[in-house]
């Protein structure tokens, strides 16, 4: 069997071109074998303890490598099948050609089909020949380890051909490992010979990475707009918070008006965004501008007491402590359904955030909370500065 026929072309002519000038003349390749021993002379068997060898496997250079058809039938589906088709003439001498690949390559091969044991020497020499042999004639084993092998290896200079293997040789894992070191590397891969030949040869496989590419890019900004809205709701839901945190326990100069607020307690665990609020809070309390609507500060104001209306969760909106808190549930009740669909879109997002932002606490602080909110009774409509 050639592992150069058109079902599988060990990735591309340019993998060839190179495997040619590592293959060796007859007589090299007879150097790492015992002209008269039927396996591999690295294997842990020794030539007395098995019969005579009844099969030969010949190589593109001429080598003859005598093997035998059970140890080989069991390592491979596909050689035991190459093995019990029947021959043409019975006199005939019983052959394996496996041409294309080196003959060190092939002797590799076989000693693994003997011994299940490769070195890393000679998964790092051989493993794209190894990689596209175990393929075609069935070795799971040898085909998992010359994946991992290559996927440890993987260059900017050689990506291109291993990934052209990979696809040939249906390695998924590989494939997928090629195609992102091209996608985060590409302008360094555009300028190799691989990426050239690969241009010239084949223009489908090019089509498949550019579009691979775009893919990654386009998922990359989606996951960056995913981070940042996440990180903006997160970020109310902690103005909620503090806003709460604010009206019902006061924090440093602001708080309720029935209760004297003191510079000398110690800020929250909140106190970045808890100082914001408070200076905002302070603005809108003094503002001149903001019954006129020409405040963008006071704006946004309205819109934070407006937000905590609608993810309030207390039953009686009077028993909440938040100012224009039952003023805002009134009007949301009036309005009709479907306006303001954005404005829903965006509680939602925060009460989800709420939410866990909640389950990150730890569960005995999450109690103390409940029950520091639940103490608390009235109502409160202005905030003592």
């Amino acid at each position: 069997m050639a592992i150069t026929k058109d079902s599988l072309r060990v990735s591309s002519q340019r993998v060839r071109r190179r495997s040619d000038n590592s293959t060796t003349s007859p007589t090299n390749c007879t150097d790492g074998m015992k002209e008269d021993t039927p396996f591999p002379v690295n294997s842990d068997q020794s030539s007395s303890e098995l019969p005579e060898a009844d099969v030969q496997i010949v190589t593109s250079g001429g080598l003859r490598i005598p093997v035998h058809r059970s140890i080989l039938a069991s390592a491979s589906p596909a050689l035991e099948s190459i093995i019990d088709r029947p021959r043409k003439h019975r006199s005939s001498e019983r052959t394996i050609p496996l041409l294309g690949v080196p003959c060190e390559a092939v002797s590799v091969f076989v000693r693994f089909l003997y011994t299940s044991k490769c070195s890393e020497e000679e998964l790092d020499k051989y493993g794209i020949h190894l990689l596209a042999v175990s393929h075609v004639f069935l070795v799971p084993q040898l085909k998992q380890r010359c994946t991992k092998a290559l996927a440890e290896r993987l260059t900017i200079d050689n990506v291109v051909d291993v990934l052209q293997l990979a696809r040939l040789c249906d390695a998924p894992d590989l494939h997928l490992k090629c195609m992102k070191l091209v996608s985060n590397n590409f302008k360094s891969v555009e300028k190799t010979e691989g990426w050239k030949f690969l241009q010239d040869h084949d223009p489908a496989l090019e089509l498949q990475i550019l579009q691979f590419i775009d893919e990654a890019e386009s998922r990359k900004k989606r996951t960056r707009r995913h981070r940042e809205e996440q990180s903006l709701y997160m970020q109310l839901s902690e103005a909620m918070e503090c806003l709460e945190h604010i009206c019902t326990e006061g924090c440093m100069s602001v708080g309720p008006s029935d209760m004297e607020p003191t510079e000398k307690r110690s800020p929250c665990s909140k106190f970045a965004t808890c100082r914001g609020l408070q200076l905002l809070i302070r603005h809108f309390a003094t503002c001149k501008r903001r019954a006129k609507g020409g405040c963008s500060r006071c704006k946004r104001m309205w819109q934070l007491l407006r937000l905590h209306s609608s993810i309030c969760d207390q039953l009686e909106p009077d028993l909440c402590r938040v100012p224009l808190c039952r003023q805002f549930k009134v009007k949301a009740q009036q309005v009709k359904k479907g306006d303001d669909a954005r404005w829903k879109l965006l509680v939602r997002k925060v009460a989800s955030a709420k939410v866990l932002s909640s389950l990150s606490l730890p569960k005995r602080k999450r109690e103390v909370e409940s029950r520091e909110v639940s103490d608390h009774h009235g109502m409160i409509r202005s905030f003592k500065l």
